[in-house]
């Protein structure tokens, strides 16, 4: 094999190995903390949780609390799993899963637009699965908790109960 033919391969298998570490990257990141781009001053939608898959039963905020528009959803409605995971949030831990704590970018712009870093996501274990499945509660450095029980396709309100 030449010189030439010697260097040109190794330009490729670099050129190769680039777009395999970015490829990688993505990956990583597009699954970590919700996909998209921050949200400020992005638009909310609501979009109630399904009790079919684990979550409480939702209900539009009443007029002079939350203003974000998502539906409500109380502590006691929650499934035990993110009733103990909220506990936990509000005991500073410790936290099961590595992932914990990491910063929710708000990527689908659901949840009030804020400047990033102000999101927190926490997985709420799901029964049966072997990863960290869909369920997540976020907080925000204002205390709000939200629920989400698939992957940040919607969202309410985590209220406390009366």
């Amino acid at each position: 094999m030449s010189p030439q033919q010697r260097r040109t391969l190794r330009t490729l298998g670099l050129v190769l190995a680039c777009v395999l570490v970015l490829g990688l990257w993505w990956w990583a990141e597009r699954g970590s903390s919700g996909s998209g781009t921050d949200a400020p001053g992005g638009q909310t939608r609501a979009t109630a949780v399904a009790p079919s898959n684990g979550g409480g039963t939702p209900r539009q905020p009443t007029r002079g609390g939350d203003t974000s528009g998502l539906p409500t959803v109380s502590v006691s409605d929650l499934p035990p799993e993110a009733r103990k995971t909220v506990d936990l949030i509000k005991a500073g831990g410790p936290f099961p899963y590595d992932r914990d704590g990491v910063v929710f970018q708000n990527r689908e712009r659901i949840l009030p637009g804020k400047q990033r870093g102000y999101y927190r996501e926490y997985t709420v274990p799901t029964p049966g699965e072997n990863d960290r499945g869909a369920r997540r509660i976020i907080t925000g450095q204002q205390g709000e908790l939200y629920w989400t029980a698939d992957h940040y396709d919607s969202f309410s309100v985590i209220v406390e109960d009366p």
